[in-house]
């Protein structure tokens, strides 16, 4: 990952709004945001989540504004389950990777992979593109009809869950695809080795890893 600065709430709010509240940009786009509550992989709220909201830089918000209009077209809608996130979060990730002795949620998010193995092979890292502000977690739903099958759920740490596994075949390997059509058109690239991550490009702020925490007050002081 480029770059190496950290930021924090000051001196960027300043520039004009570098961020903005998805659900303010768009109020259909669906959220669940796994990290301010205990449904993630460290089984807690983790650090830096004070409020169930998602920010992103505004460009990528107006991108994935975008992406919405398509999807609900065609029947669907997007819902995201991680926007921008902060340093302190992914710092956190990784003490909870190297912490060898809780193993409380390898049923559900890592079953095929021991768990010091996730930070070589990638799945944890100490820097996050989440943190530049242009990345989001997501998924499509079904108008009314919830989530689509995407081979896997979200953090699933496996190669099961690269987006062009071949293991995934039929409908889930179609919504991979559908999904990837929607964000792809609007500037969204997506991370190989994690179905549901992309990053909107040209990014905001390529080069800074902000530290402010995910709440709306962070983004409208």
């Amino acid at each position: 990952m480029g770059g190496s600065g950290r930021g924090d709430s000051a001196g960027w709010g300043a520039s004009g709004g570098g961020f903005a509240v998805v659900g303010e940009v768009d109020a259909s786009i669906g959220q669940e945001m796994r990290y301010a509550s205990s449904g993630n992989f460290t089984g807690a709220v983790v650090d830096g989540y004070d409020e169930p909201v998602c920010l992103l830089a505004r460009p990528a918000a107006e991108a994935l504004r975008r992406a919405q209009r398509e999807a609900l077209r065609g029947g669907y809608s997007l819902l995201v389950y991680d926007c921008y996130r902060p340093q302190r979060a992914v710092d956190r990730f990784v003490r909870w990777a190297r912490d060898g002795a809780d193993q409380g949620t390898k049923a559900e998010f890592y079953p095929n992979v021991a768990k010091e193995r996730l930070i070589p092979e990638g799945y944890i890292a100490e820097r996050s593109g989440h943190s530049r502000g242009s990345t989001v977690d997501v998924t499509l739903t079904r108008l009314g009809r919830g989530p689509l099958d995407m081979g896997t759920p979200f953090d699933f740490f496996d190669p099961l869950a690269h987006t062009d596994s071949p293991r995934v075949t039929g409908a889930a390997r179609g919504n991979r695809e559908l999904l990837g059509r929607l964000l792809g058109a609007q500037g969204f690239v997506n991370l190989p080795q994690e179905w549901w991550h992309f990053t909107y490009a040209p990014e905001a702020f390529p080069d800074t890893y902000f530290d402010f925490p995910v709440s709306v007050a962070s983004v409208q002081r």
